[in-house]
């Protein structure tokens, strides 16, 4: 019997066991930790303006339509929609499963509030402009009108009425950006400005804010009131702010991090021999430029603005510190499909033309050796990159003119803010990546009074006009024809020297699947899973 016993209990103990050890991976959570290079400054639709923190949002939050794993716009919130032949009106059709973290529905009224309060001057949305499209939103931005006069209404719970100035191409595409992006209303009056806090944040999209800690992590978790949580894998997804590239590289080798992005172009080679496919460097639609503030001398002279964009030499940059993984440009907007840019009259030159002309040009500015000397200070967010070509620029334009030229860097938060709330400066790097596939979305970076982008504060009224004048075109060829000679005077002016189309670089773990690679960077984690 107590043989028998023995048996019994052992043989029981090894079906237990067999029992655990197969159910442990389903027990086991899926997480997806996901390097994201520099903390968010906000997790408010309305503040936000830089992809490290649209990464996150986009997680937490589900517009009227969103994006796929191609980077496609697909439906989202909205089940569908109809486009009046006009191409003015756009009626929304809102998921009847809808629902936010808290169990409430989403409802044609919430998105009503949310578009509403993005133009709301009191809520001083830099983005604002991105929705300018919608019937009255300029003026009601300008608090000219009163938010209630915006273009948009609720036909009924599931039904949201969108009603737009002119037809608007890429509208769909629009409403993909962090300013389509709904918020609680209710949250919002309850909580106060705390309402984005974990916690308190309610959500609509595939997962929901369950931690945030400031400069170490933010924890997102799956949302079972999701409407489409049956699909999503992951059971969370760990955001790190991971600013030092050396640092974010070395976590990933670790196996600390599944995903890693922007890392330094110079481990490019060493890390594809090292993890094969798993690096990517995808072509995108980004420009990275340097602006000159406008509001001062020297660089007010569009003369010495065009003399230095001329002594940088591009090739050199892409092809010595980015090793391939950028292209070299002469305009602000990326090629792109009907669209071809209008480059700087200087490009054709070589390097060495270009450096002889923009000495000329210098000298007859009362600049330049054996004239007047500048000193140059260089601003760049925190980044190796960043570093690297802000110093070979302060020895081209050494080289080429005899000036003293020299760096200062913040982290990226503090840069842009910086940038956006108009403090003075002389020149800064800055970057830009396409918020929907169209040259509009570069070009009105920089007319007068967009207090968001335009940081050098360039004014031109043939160039403001021009972009106005496209929008009341609905001749595609002519109205890309429009915006390529507003480009052609940007150039012409250099408010900004164009440096770079960049590859997006990523590195993921092998653990990753259902990562795709697109030219709008846009890699929800809804649709990725991890082995």
């Amino acid at each position: 019997m107590m043989t028998g016993f023995r048996r019994g209990g052992l043989r029981a103990a090894l079906i237990l066991g067999a029992l655990m050890a197969g159910a442990s991976p389903a027990l086991a959570e899926a997480v997806l930790h996901r390097g994201n290079p520099g903390e968010p400054n906000s997790l408010d639709p309305a503040q936000i303006s830089i992809n490290v923190e649209s990464f996150i949002l986009k997680d937490l939050l589900e517009g009227l339509t969103t994006f796929n794993a191609a980077g496609e716009a697909i439906p989202g919130a909205a089940e569908s929609w109809e486009i009046s032949e006009d191409g003015t009106v756009y009626t929304f059709k809102l998921r009847e499963a809808g629902k936010w973290s808290n169990g409430d529905p989403v409802t044609a009224e919430d998105f009503v509030y949310s578009l509403r309060r993005v133009q709301d001057p009191a809520v001083a949305s830099k983005y604002a402009n991105i929705l300018h499209p919608i019937r009255n939103a300029k003026a009601v931005n300008a608090g000219e009108m009163k938010p209630e006069e915006l273009g948009v209404r609720a036909v009924d719970d599931r039904t949201l009425e969108i009603v737009l100035e002119r037809p608007t191409p890429y509208f769909l595409e629009l409403l993909t950006h962090s300013t389509g992006l709904p918020v609680h209303r209710g949250n919002i009056e309850k909580d106060g400005a705390e309402w984005n806090r974990p916690g308190k944040l309610v959500t609509n999209g595939p997962f929901m804010l369950e931690a945030h800690i400031p400069n170490d992590s933010l924890t997102a978790a799956k949302n079972p009131h999701y409407w489409d949580a049956e699909a999503v894998k992951l059971d969370k997804v760990v955001f790190y702010p991971v600013e030092d590239q050396a640092a974010a590289v070395r976590r990933f080798e670790a196996g600390e991090l599944d995903m890693i992005y922007n890392f330094s172009a110079s481990d490019l080679e060493r890390l594809r021999a090292a993890h094969g496919d798993r690096i990517r460097a995808t072509p995108a639609l980004n420009t990275e430029y340097y602006v000159f503030d406008n509001r001062a001398e020297p660089f007010s002279d569009a003369r010495v603005r065009r003399a230095l964009s001329m002594a940088i030499d591009r090739d050199f940059l892409a092809q010595e510190i980015f090793l391939g993984a950028s292209l070299p440009t002469y305009a602000l907007s990326p090629p792109m499909a009907g669209y071809t840019p209008a480059q700087a009259d200087f490009a054709a030159l070589s390097q060495f033309d270009r450096e002889d002309q923009a000495v000329e040009l210098m000298k007859e500015a009362g600049y330049g050796s054996g004239a007047k000397p500048l000193d140059i200070t260089i601003r760049y967010n925190t980044n190796p990159n960043h570093e690297r070509v802000a110093t070979a620029i302060a020895d081209m334009w050494k080289t080429v003119f005899g000036f003293n030229v020299t760096m200062s860097n913040q982290d990226v938060t503090s840069h842009y803010a910086y940038l956006q709330e108009g403090g003075a400066f002389q020149v800064a790097r800055a970057g830009w990546v396409a918020d929907y596939g169209d040259p509009e979305n570069f070009l009105t970076l920089n007319i007068t009074g967009n207090p968001g982008f335009n940081y050098g504060k360039y004014s031109n009224p043939d160039y403001d006009a021009l972009i106005a004048a496209s929008y009341d075109e609905t001749d595609h060829e002519k109205r890309f024809q429009i915006l390529h000679d507003a480009e052609a005077i940007l150039m012409k002016d250099q408010p900004i020297a164009p440096l770079l189309h960049k590859a997006e670089l990523w590195g993921l773990s092998a653990r990753v699947k259902g990562f795709e690679d697109n030219v709008n960077n846009e890699h929800p984690s809804r649709f990725m899973s991890v082995e």
